[in-house]
């Protein structure tokens, strides 16, 4: 007589891939009583990014994306940091510029009277 295949909802299956990349495969089966295949189905699925296990779980390819996109903003920091940089140094000249025009247009009125 042939088995029933059980169904298992997402829920479970996410429960279920804890504790086996804990303890492993084998040992998170027949504590949850259920067939070390499908576990290690599920948990190659995680792998693979066919199963979402949530937050701080990646697949290699999410992981280098992710390494990708901070080293992006990190050139980005470093671009904007020297644009931050510049402006302040052009901003200070132009201070110094106005208070030298300022003074020298305070000179000249005295000249006048």
């Amino acid at each position: 007589m042939a088995k029933k295949q059980r169904k298992y909802d997402m829920e479970y299956k996410l429960q279920a891939v804890k504790p086996a990349k804990e303890l492993g495969g084998a040992k998170a089966a027949d504590e949850l009583g259920i067939p070390e295949n499908t576990i290690y189905a599920w948990t190659k699925a995680a792998r693979e990014g066919r199963l979402d296990v949530g937050p701080g779980s990646h697949t290699p390819q999410t992981a280098l994306s992710l390494a990708e996109e901070l080293a992006l903003l990190r050139r980005q920091a470093k671009e904007q940091e020297k644009e931050i940089r510049r402006l302040k140094e052009e901003n200070e000249f132009l201070e110094e510029a106005s208070a030298f025009f300022a003074a020298s247009r305070r000179k000249s009125a005295k000249g006048r009277e």
